[in-house]
């Protein structure tokens, strides 16, 4: 589960970057926590409602900042916060008991064959995204001006994105958390898009130094007992600290 939620969430980060849309992926990775509580609330799948949540969360982030197109980040921000919120509130209102711990910052040690099979069909999700959608992503995170003057549906592509991502985040909750699951969306996309020629090429180098980062975590955390997921994000941050770039 390490090495799959490794490979994964780099790839998508890599996307991600690109098209500058990273910070909607943390504004997600916070609206999926509402759709997980209410699910589990009526007894449905968590990963649908987290899905359908997270989606939700994006198409509202969306539409405030149309109309208020200088204050993107901190419209995003507001409903990220607002979202988070929501889920929290909603966990003594429903009167319903949840490990918000392990929904915030994952517990890699407690990984069941059900959160494997979800974050498999994630990947294969992924894949089938960008085997149809590959030449698009690419002019759309090059010339997004130019991508809107040819004719091309943007805001389908994004959506399309939009969803992807929400997959990614709720398959990867188990692992790292939706709050963690950020930083693997990030510091090893950051690695893996320098001077990369493309970008197919740069998600792979993301995922191979996503799979570092989650191996040498997973085996320092058992080595000395400490929490996978947030030991991942530490790495994370470690890694930007001491990198050549920095």
């Amino acid at each position: 589960m390490a090495l799959l939620v490794g490979m994964l969430c780099p790839a998508t980060g890599a996307v991600l970057i690109t098209h500058r849309r990273l910070l909607q992926a943390n504004l997600i990775s916070h609206a999926v926590v509402p759709g997980i509580v209410l699910a589990l609330s009526i007894g449905v799948d968590p990963s649908l409602g987290g899905v359908l949540s997270g989606l939700v969360g994006a198409f509202v982030s969306e539409r405030l900042t149309s109309k208020r197109n200088r204050d993107n980040e901190a419209v995003i921000n507001t409903v990220l916060a607002g979202t988070l919120g929501l889920g929290v509130l909603l966990i003594p209102l429903l009167e319903i008991r949840v490990d918000l711990e392990s929904i915030l910052f994952g517990d890699l040690l407690a990984v069941g064959s059900n959160d494997l099979i979800r974050t498999l069909f994630s990947a294969i999700v992924l894949l089938l995204f960008l085997k149809t959608s590959y030449q698009k992503l690419v002019f759309l995170g090059l010339d997004p001006e130019g991508a809107i003057a040819s004719g091309l549906k943007v805001p389908s592509l994004r959506l399309g994105l939009g969803f992807v991502t929400a997959l990614v985040v709720v398959s990867s909750m188990a692992a790292v958390g939706v709050v963690l699951v950020i930083g693997l969306l990030s510091a090893p996309a950051i690695f893996g898009l320098s001077q990369a020629p493309s970008l197919h090429l740069a998600m792979l180098r993301s995922a191979g130094y996503g799979v570092i980062f989650s191996f040498v975590g997973f085996l320092l955390a058992i080595t000395f007992n400490l929490s996978p997921g947030p030991l991942i994000g530490v790495l994370c941050l470690l890694s930007l600290l001491f990198s050549k770039e920095s």
